[in-house]
């Protein structure tokens, strides 16, 4: 492979996001990465007709009405993730304003009914969080029918839009264990709560297909790993699937509530096995499937997956389906038959197959990692290790073209889930609450020492890199870990946390409060430990840092001071920036910044400095 196949990939258009849309159409928003940003797509899963959408807004939360009259949308040209939700007409183009006179907010949360009227927005703004319930018909009448000073997460309705189950805090403020708290559309009260106390938290997924069924489909951590388990929250009636003989996570994705089955995924070292569970029988079968991701867990968004599998409304088996080096497709299956592809994977240049390893870090946490190597070992130049963001968020075995342009040139590239990462059970996602930043650097130590021991990776060409909290562990790795690493490839990190925090969303403050302990008004001294800042001193290697100009999670100020800092310091620092909020979109961006990156990493092998670098 070749830097021109690298090129060529990073112009091959492929789906990133496929999410099914409630209702009797049997559709699903297909959104597709291509060279001017995303596409947004309708896949009719009866026909199998795909259908493009003329909408030039698109992101990764778009979505539609079930009827598909209306593409619900942030009318967010920024991309500063605080705004209005709209409704755009598929017929007219008009946007509609789903509530009017309030004040900009952050959607954490989108659901609608099948009615294609009845639409509930869970966000947050600077009076806190709140769940509110508008319509196309007439979004003058929005209310709000649950608010909180607390975190407030994902809500979504039942079959017949009376009952709204939202993700909360309320029972243990300023701890993200999140309780299942359900409203009374009508009234406006809770009627109930479900929590395994302080250390189970237990998180809504979907209610029953059925109007009047109020069950909900949810799973819950008591055990320290997750469970699914059904509840009404009228009657109090639950039953849990504990599965004891399977070690490690278990999602539900999704259930035929008809037939009491469930879609499960079991996750064991970051590998998935889908399974199925019939609630009647209490009994649990394998899937046959092949091997890859199927689902992608996305916890700091409007949905709380990116993509995941699902049934259809008459029960089929909708398995999206994906790895390193195919891109994002549907399978389909019934009964014990072998699934068969209903939507083909997008046509993309031959990749390279990761593997997954296990490794262990310095206080004997166990650790994954996947590692993809070009073809030809004898022209290897380098290796990339890469950290995901969040940090509550995964990598899994799924398409990445970036990750793919890097091998196709000649790299090395491993890709660390560490501690933080969701999938590997209550205990590794949380281990760097109240110390933010640290043992994550003993795991990417111990990324390194694995790559040097399995002859992957040299320190003269080893490079770190990372979008948001990985950006910022990209920052504080050059820093605590000064001789590990060639140089520093930031994408939108957080360099400050103190010069940060006035200038987030609210919804992002609040979690990070969380995540460090303390308010920077009562604690500073936490907050300047866990920031890059702090470490500029120490920096050796050079650092490009990739920052959007409208960016509310990793704002811009911070950005620049940082790069000032370690200027000052008589570091190596490129700061660039792009039009554009938390990340930027699109296939040319994409390979922009692929091409910045090589031309960088080129430049540090013959030992020229990065911050006289032209273009």
């Amino acid at each position: 492979m070749s830097e021109t196949t690298s090129s060529r990939r990073l112009g091959s258009p492929y789906t990133a996001v496929i999410r099914p849309v409630r209702g009797f159409g049997d559709l699903a928003v297909v959104t597709e990465q291509g060279k001017a940003g995303l596409s947004l797509l309708v896949w009719h899963g009866s026909s199998g007709e795909l259908e493009r959408l003329d909408f030039s807004q698109a992101d990764y939360e778009t979505t539609l009405t079930p009827d598909g009259r209306h593409i619900l949308s942030l009318d967010d040209p920024t991309g500063s993730e605080v705004a209005h939700l709209h409704a755009f007409s598929r017929e007219t183009g008009d946007a509609l304003d789903l509530t009017p006179g309030l004040p900009d907010y952050t959607v954490r949360g989108l659901d609608c009914a099948v009615d294609s009227d009845t639409i509930l927005i869970t966000g947050a703004n600077d009076d806190g969080f709140f769940a509110l319930l508008t319509g196309v018909r007439d979004p003058d009448r929005a209310r709000v029918i649950f608010r909180s000073p607390n975190e407030t997460w994902s809500g979504i309705l039942s079959a017949d839009a009376q009952l709204a189950a939202l993700e909360t805090t309320d029972h243990n403020p300023g701890v993200r264990r999140f309780a299942v708290t359900v409203v009374d559309i009508a009234t406006e009260e809770v009627i109930a709560v479900l929590s395994d106390g302080p250390l189970g938290p237990i998180r809504p997924v979907r209610f029953a297909q059925e109007p009047g069924d109020a069950r909900l489909l949810a799973y819950t951590e008591a055990s320290g790993y997750a469970r699914p388990l059904v509840w009404n929250p009228l009657t109090g009636g639950r039953v849990d699937v504990h599965l004891p003989d399977l070690t490690g996570d278990v999602f539900p994705l999704d259930w035929h509530s008809p037939s009491g089955r469930l879609l499960l995924v079991h996750v064991d070292k970051g590998i998935h096995r889908v399974l199925e569970h019939t609630l009647v029988s209490d009994r649990t079968v394998a899937l046959d499937h092949p091997p890859g991701s199927y689902f992608e867990p996305d916890v700091g968004a409007t949905f709380p997956v990116m993509w995941a599998s699902y049934y259809s409304r008459d029960g089929a088996r909708r398995l999206l389906h994906s790895t390193w080096n195919t891109p994002l497709h549907v399978l389909e299956s019934r009964g014990s038959e072998s699934p068969t592809v209903a939507l083909p994977p997008s046509p993309v240049p031959a990749g390279a197959t990761f593997l997954s390893h296990t490794l262990q870090s310095h206080d004997g946490t166990q650790l994954q990692l996947w590692v993809g190597v070009p073809a030809d070992p004898d022209h290897v130049r380098g290796t990339i290790l890469e950290v995901h963001g969040g940090p509550n968020l995964v990598t899994v075995d799924r398409y990445d073209a970036l990750a793919q342009a890097f091998v196709d040139a000649g790299w090395r590239y491993a890709s660390l889930n560490y501690r933080g990462s969701v999938t590997f059970g209550r205990e590794f996602r949380e281990k760097y609450w109240g110390r933010v930043g640290e043992g994550e650097i003993d795991d990417i130590a111990a990324a390194v020492s694995w790559l040097e021991q399995h002859k992957l990776a040299t320190r003269d060409s080893l490079f770190i890199t990372g979008p948001s909290y990985g950006g910022f562990l990209t920052l504080m790795a050059v820093g605590k870990l000064p001789d590990h690493f060639a140089g520093g490839l930031a994408h939108v990190a957080q360099a400050d946390w103190v010069a940060a925090y006035r200038q987030m969303n609210p919804a992002i403050k609040a979690a990070w409060v969380g995540f460090i302990g303390t308010n920077p008004d009562d604690d500073v001294d936490a907050w300047v430990r866990a920031s890059p800042m702090s470490y500029v001193d120490s920096v050796r290697s050079p650092v490009w840092l990739n920052q959007g100009e409208f960016d509310t999670r990793t704002p811009p100020e911070q950005a620049q001071r940082y790069a000032d800092a370690l200027r000052g310091a008589g570091g190596d620092v490129l700061l660039e920036w792009f039009s554009g909020g938390h990340m930027p979109g699109g296939l040319a961006g994409m390979s922009h910044d692929f091409h910045r990156m090589i031309q960088l990493l080129d430049r540090r092998l013959r030992s020229e400095r990065w911050d006289t670098v032209v273009d």
